[in-house]
């Protein structure tokens, strides 16, 4: 058996002695106290005195080169992601220090390879199944305060080295593969403190497809790095399987960016605030400093404090903080500099962070069980962490209510829903939190529905429940939240990820002191992919082939599609529209894009050929660019026009006619994804199938950052309308975002594969094509920055500076710039975008809204 089955084949009993671990703190004390260590004591003066940079490497010999397996040095250029697993495994074969393992399978069918490096007695079935165990009970806020000490007296931190989410960020994997051979090979003190005091997962490649595809998206167009609490992704699903078992108390996630510098934490505000302060203090005050003096001392060039926050809680750093009281640690290596250099900088803060975890491993061994104590402390009292600024001059713009939250309920009353709460359940399941159910109704005094006043209410038996007294409480009311609570207007990614809004389905909070009769809820199994039927002939429509915003858009329907709701479809562009390649094609679906771009494609007989598809019995089924494809074709009556609102990506709720088949198991409202998305505006109010409320109604609630929103209210979320003796269904927004969104996906899903309407409506007899003069605007992944009207002019001289191409428009006292981003370059690859928060910043500037793309 080779040590990677024996990896494999080892997995079981690890987790079954783990679990015994969990159940019976007694043994653990007794193993604990029985036998010391089996190597010199980790808190050495030795291992102190031994500088981790300073000291010369001294190989064994065991481990071959890379050259001798690869013909190339680490550095020399990018490995491709077979090499990448061919080294790692040549490394896992010949040292006694490493195993390996497969964690996922990609898209394409490509390995996702780790390994773990330590000593060799750690390594044994019964080495790794003893980290493991401790691991737990370090994270378990029961296990005794005299337990705890002894197991961070003698227990070992496991620490992660990942690199590579980012296809094209390739320089992190050759770094991460060089600190594996160090760690399997040399024999120096530098090396032996880290290997004599942690155990280290190292993840090289996150996303082989992407890397060989050169691409920052997966195969299905995913940004990996905003995937981490949905899963979606077997890459990232996978990936966190792993971190369950082996959970980290530090991860390290190595990216690349525009420009030569290095970015390190601190992170920009802002900053989530249910991170908690240790992993703050590790983050900052232990490897920041010592990478900051590290770098200070070799004079490289870096910074920090700017442009990456710790906010939306689907990043590589935000996960493993929130969900493991881990030091999340985004790393990030200007592009522009040569290969080696980026290797050789990666490299650095790898083995800097690693020995720091290594030298403080009591300490952190101890903060980390102190973090699981505190969490479940603040969950029995109810309380939530408050938003704080962590780089003044920064300002709250708005704090985290105090009402106390003890409790969470998810009803399971609405079959219906039944899927959709499930996943929820599982979810957090996943990520070790303990949920359960009503055995007898519960009357609860204060229960707060989400987006609703509290009120008194009681909840029948059979309804979920989640008390916030857990070590996991900050996951809990990170993933379970009505809002964010976002501090202030600056935002790098969404503001709204409520996974109970996302799925649509009913529940609320309390804090209460409660007494519910409950009973655990057994792990519950994947839900069965498939749909009810015979689908149609399904034809996507990219409208760009080059265009960031459709490849995502249309991969994340593809996901949904292949992985779900498994129906197949044809994927066709503007040019086989105009080739005639609609034949046989029932239902045609058109994802977001640049409008513009596809209808200049389409031409006079591909936009005919749209027109007279629907006309004769087509199903036309469009969003956002889709949708005002749509009005430039003349097949809907809908308009649209621009935004004058600040909406970063928020959630609204929406009111859903219950008459239309698009709310066949949706309910009477839904939770509507919106990110400065043109307004839809439909006339007719028979041919609205879901529409914004009125803002002075009670239906009218946000969830995220919003500024201006009001502008949405009574407008149209999703349309339906005939057209000849077809039909077009459009929606505003994305119903589909990040394949997570499930609730407005099942309007999707009705679309796509439900009735036609039982009552017609008026038809198309005023309808005529969308000028192009009149059209919104589109701009491909925009920079935007909004502000008031007496700071116009001293942003619009920032913008100049940078060398910034903008629209401005006026609305309301706020004056609107909408930054060209032709090239569609995410904020780390900009040349300028990133800075833009601190140029506004220092200029005295407070913004309405920064939006980076």
């Amino acid at each position: 058996m080779s040590r990677s089955e024996g990896m494999r084949a080892s997995r079981l009993a690890v987790s079954l002695v783990a679990a015994a671990s969990l159940a019976a703190p007694a043994a653990l004390a007794r193993s604990a106290s029985a036998a010391p260590p089996s190597s010199p004591s980790p808190a050495s003066s030795t291992a102190t005195a031994c500088d981790p940079t300073r000291t010369a490497p001294v190989y064994r010999g065991r481990v071959p080169s890379p050259k001798q397996v690869l013909g190339i040095e680490l550095g020399d250029r990018e490995v491709t992601a077979a090499e990448s697993d061919r080294y790692l495994e040549a490394v896992a074969a010949s040292s006694e220090r490493v195993v390996s393992g497969t964690l996922a399978t990609s898209a394409q069918g490509r390995p996702l390879k780790y390994a773990i490096a330590g000593r060799p007695e750690l390594l044994t079935r019964a080495g790794l199944a003893r980290v493991r165990g401790e691991a737990a009970a370090l994270r378990d806020p029961r296990t005794p305060d005299g337990l705890a000490a002894r197991l961070a007296e003698r227990g070992v931190p496991i620490l992660w080295v990942s690199a590579n989410v980012h296809g094209d960020e390739p320089s992190g994997t050759d770094a991460a593969l060089r600190v594996l051979r160090d760690l399997g090979d040399r024999t120096d003190c530098a090396a032996r403190t880290i290997l004599d005091n942690a155990l280290v997962v190292v993840l090289p490649t996150q996303n082989p497809d992407g890397r060989t595809l050169n691409t920052r998206q997966n195969a299905y167009g995913f940004d990996m790095n905003r995937d981490w609490f949905a899963r979606t992704q077997p890459e990232v699903d996978g990936k966190l399987a792993m971190l369950d078992r082996y959970p980290p108390v530090l991860y390290i996630d190595a990216h690349e960016m525009g420009g030569t510098s290095f970015f390190f934490p601190p992170n920009a505000d802002p900053i989530y605030h249910e991170t908690p302060e240790q992993a703050v203090g590790w983050i900052n005050d232990v490897y920041g400093a010592a990478m900051a003096a590290e770098f200070t001392r070799r004079g490289i060039d870096f910074f920090n404090r700017d442009t990456y926050d710790l906010f939306y809680q689907g990043y590589g750093d935000t996960v493993p903080v929130t969900g493991f009281l881990a030091a999340g640690m985004t790393f990030e290596k200007g592009d522009e500099s040569p290969y080696p250099e980026r290797v050789a900088e990666h490299y650095l803060t790898q083995w800097v962070s690693l020995s720091r975890a290594a030298l403080d491993r009591r300490r952190i061994l101890t903060e980390w069980h102190r973090m699981a104590v505190d969490a479940y402390r603040q969950g029995e009292a109810g309380t939530l962490e408050p938003n704080k600024v962590y780089n003044p001059p920064h300002q709250i713009d708005r704090q985290v209510p105090d009402r106390p939250v003890r409790r969470y309920f998810l009803r399971a009353d609405d079959p219906a829903k039944g899927r959709e709460v499930r996943t929820i359940v599982r979810r957090l399941q996943r990520m070790g939190v303990r949920v359960d159910r009503l055995v007898r109704p519960l009357r609860v005094p204060d229960l707060k529905p989400y987006g609703r006043p509290e009120t008194a209410a009681t909840l029948p038996a059979g309804t979920y429940t989640v008390s916030m007294a857990q070590g996991q409480k900050h996951w809990i009311q990170a993933m379970l939240n009505e809002d964010s609570y976002t501090p202030f207007p600056y935002f790098y990614d969404v503001t709204a990820w409520s996974m109970p809004l996302l799925q649509n389905v009913a529940g609320g909070s309390s804090g209460a002191r409660l007494r519910p009769v409950t009973r655990p809820v057994p792990p519950l199994p994947a839900e069965k992919p498939g749909h009810a039927g015979t689908a149609p002939k399904v034809g996507i429509l990219q409208l760009s082939g080059t265009s960031s915003s459709a490849r995502q858009s249309v991969g994340w329907l593809r996901s949904r599609l292949d992985r779900e709701w498994k129906v197949p479809y044809t994927l066709l562009s503007p040019a086989d529209v105009a080739a005639g390649k609609l034949a046989g094609v029932r239902v045609l679906v058109v994802p977001n894009g640049p409008a513009a771009t596809a209808d200049k494609a389409l031409g006079d007989a591909g936009r005919a050929a749209l027109a007279a598809f629907v006309q004769n019995g087509g199903r036309y089924v469009g969003w956002q660019g889709g949708a005002q494809l749509a009005a430039r074709v003349g097949v809907t009556t809908d308009t649209f026009t621009d935004p004058t609102s600040d909406v970063p990506g928020s959630l609204f709720r929406v009111k859903v006619d219950g008459r239309s088949p698009l709310a066949r198991g949706v309910g009477g409202t839904a939770w509507q994804f919106y990110a400065y998305d043109p307004v839809m505006r439909q006339s007719d109010p028979a041919k609205v199938a879901a529409g914004y409320p009125a803002v002075t109604s009670p239906d009218w609630f946000v969830s995220g950052y919003e500024r201006g929103a009001a502008e949405l209210g009574g407008t149209a979320a999703v349309t339906d309308e005939p057209v000849g003796k077809g039909r077009t269904v459009l929606f505003g927004g994305e119903p589909n975002f990040r394949a997570f969104s499930d609730g407005t996906a099942k309007l999707l899903y009705n679309a796509l594969l439900g009735p036609d309407p039982t009552a017609r409506v008026s038809g198309l007899a005023t309808a005529r094509p969308q000028a192009a003069a009149n059209a919104p605007l589109q701009v491909e992944s925009p920079i935007r920055v909004s502000v008031k009207a007496g700071d116009a002019d001293r942003t619009a001289a920032i913008l100049r500076s940078v060398g910034a191409r903008y629209t401005e428009r006026r609305s309301a006292g706020v004056v609107h710039y909408v930054i060209d981003n032709p090239a569609g370059l995410p904020t780390d690859h900009h040349p300028f975008a990133g800075r833009l928060p601190s140029l506004v910043r220092r200029a005295g500037i407070i913004p309405v809204a920064v939006v980076l793309p």
